[in-house]
């Protein structure tokens, strides 16, 4: 199970952080993704972590001011979020992935959480 936390409304140019809380076992193996998925629009993957050696992996529109990060002894995966601009607009959705694949695509995710607005104001 995994759940999110952290998001709200902002300004532009402020930051924001959201948490994902995982329970279960083995939370080391997986590999773990933000999604978000704003209105109208598809969901798609802002950021990625993987196993160890922990290799990240940023879309284009979040690199530079996103930060993903995870404590395997809490179970837990953050994603920091920086310079924050309208079109971050979206509900943001944690994700974990059992398998060893590109773990590019939503349907190799196995877990998802319920999701956490974001909401940015200009």
């Amino acid at each position: 199970q995994l759940l999110e936390s952290g998001g709200g409304e902002v300004q532009a140019g402020d930051s924001l952080s959201l948490s994902c809380a995982a329970s279960g076992d083995d939370f080391s193996n997986y590999v773990m993704g933000w999604f978000r998925q704003a209105p109208g629009k598809e969901r798609e993957l802002v950021a990625r972590i993987g196993r160890m050696p922990l290799r990240t992996y940023y879309s284009d529109d979040v690199k530079g001011r996103y930060i993903i990060q995870r404590d395997n002894e809490k179970n837990m995966v953050y994603l920091y979020m920086n310079s924050l601009k309208p079109e971050d607009t979206a509900i943001y959705y944690c994700a974990a992935d059992a398998d060893w694949g590109t773990s590019t695509t939503l349907e190799e995710y196995d877990y998802w959480g319920q999701g956490t607005q974001v909401t940015v104001s200009s």
